[in-house]
C-alpha cells in the first residue's frame, strides 16, 4: 500500500505532492485566521454603528465586506486548486498501488476475493484517506494557529466555573471534548458498532461470491441467493436499530455542543466585559479548536471503515507474499 513512497518512478508525485498538500493546508489556516480577525473588526463596527447613528460611513461598511470577499476568495481559489490536485496525487498513489498487484495478478487472482480488493478497496482506500488525512493534518494545524488566539482574546475575562483563569476557555474546550468523545465511544461500545460493521461486511461479501458463482452455477449450496440475501437483510436492519440509538446520543451531544460557548461565556456577557465583536472572535476560535479536539469523534464512523480496508488489502498483500515465497520454495 506504501510502495508510492517508496519506489523512485514516484518520489515527485508522493513527496513533493505531499509537502504541497501540506503547505496548501498551512495557507488555508492562516486566511481563516485573518478570516477570524476581520469578524472582530466587523462586529465591533456594527455594534459601533447601531450604538450611534452615522458613527460610521457606507464607504468604511463596504471596505469591511470587501475585504472579507477579498479573503474568502482567497480561500476558494485555493480550495479548489488543492482538491484538484489531491485528487490526481491520490489516484497516482493509487496508480503504485494497482500496478504492484497487476504485475503477480496471476498469483492473486487465485485468492478469494482478488478482485474487490485490487478495484473496490483501493478506491475505497485513496478516497478516504483524502478526506481523513487531511482534515488530520488540517486539525493540527488549527490547534497551533487557534489555541495561542483564544488564550489572548481570554486574557481578563471571567469564564464559567473556571472564573478569571486565563487557561479557562482551553479546559473547558477539552473537556467538553473529551466528555463528549468517551460518552459516544462508551455508547458505540454499548451498541457493539464495530461488531455490527464487521457483520454487515462479512455478510454483503458472502451474498456478492454467491452472485458471482451463481452466474455459471445453478445449483448454489448450502445457502441460495434468496438464503443468504435474507441474512443480509438481517444485519442491516439490526445495524439501523443500533444507529438509531447511537445518532439519538450523538445529534443530542452536538446541538448541545453549540451552546458551550456561550455557556463557557455566560458571566462575561452577563458583566458587559466584552465587546460584540470579541464575543465572535471568540466564540469562532474556540468552535475552532473545540472542532479540531473532536476529530476522532467527528471521524470515527470514516477511521472504522479506513481500519476495515486497510486490514483486507494489508491481508491480501500478506497472502500474495506467502504465495511468492511458496514458488519460489518449490523453484
Amino acid at each position: 500500500m506504501f510502495r508510492f513512497f517508496k519506489l523512485r518512478k514516484w518520489f515527485v508525485w508522493s513527496w513533493l505532492g505531499s509537502l504541497i498538500i501540506l503547505l496548501s493546508l498551512w495557507v488555508q489556516v492562516k486566511i481563516d485566521v485573518k478570516i477570524n480577525e476581520w469578524f472582530g473588526v466587523f462586529y465591533d463596527m456594527i455594534q459601533k454603528a447601531l450604538a450611534t447613528p452615522n458613527a460610521i460611513t457606507i464607504e468604511e461598511y463596504w471596505s469591511s465586506l470587501a475585504s472579507f470577499i477579498t479573503l474568502a476568495g482567497m480561500y476558494i481559489a485555493l480550495y479548489v486548486a488543492i482538491s484538484f490536485f489531491t485528487a490526481h496525487y491520490l489516484f497516482r498513489w493509487r496508480t503504485a498501488m494497482v500496478e504492484w498487484y497487476h504485475s503477480v495478478y496471476d498469483k492473486a487472482s487465485k485468492i478469494e476475493g482478488a478482485s474487490q480488493r485490487v478495484q473496490e478497496d483501493t478506491i475505497k482506500f485513496t478516497r478516504i484517506m483524502e478526506g481523513l488525512g487531511t482534515s488530520f493534518i488540517e486539525s493540527v494545524m488549527v490547534l497551533f494557529q487557534f489555541v495561542p488566539i483564544l488564550l489572548g482574546l481570554s486574557i481578563g475575562i471571567p469564564i464559567f466555573f473556571f472564573g478569571d483563569w486565563q487557561y479557562g476557555l482551553i479546559t473547558g474546550a477539552l473537556v467538553w471534548t473529551i466528555g463528549g468523545t468517551i460518552f459516544l465511544i462508551g455508547l458505540g461500545w454499548l451498541l457493539r458498532l464495530v461488531g455490527v460493521e464487521y457483520d454487515l461486511q462479512k455478510k454483503e461479501a458472502a451474498y456478492r461470491k454467491i452472485l458471482v458463482i451463481a452466474e455459471d452455477d445453478k445449483n448454489i449450496r448450502p445457502k441460495t441467493i434468496n438464503e443468504l440475501f435474507s441474512d443480509v437483510r438481517s444485519i442491516h436492519f439490526l445495524s439501523y436499530v443500533r444507529y438509531l440509538y447511537f445518532n439519538i446520543g450523538r445529534m443530542a451531544y452536538l446541538q448541545a455542543n453549540v451552546l458551550s460557548a456561550y455557556v463557557f461565556l455566560a458571566p462575561a456577557i452577563v458583566a458587559g466585559v466584552v465587546t460584540l465583536g470579541v464575543m465572535q472572535q471568540i466564540i469562532r476560535a474556540f468552535g475552532r479548536v473545540e472542532g479540531s479536539m473532536q476529530y476522532l469523534l467527528k471521524s470515527w464512523p470514516t477511521i472504522i471503515e479506513l481500519a476495515s480496508v486497510y486490514k483486507r488489502l494489508r491481508e491480501f498483500e500478506s497472502l500474495i507474499n506467502d504465495k511468492e515465497l511458496f514458488v519460489k520454495k518449490i523453484q
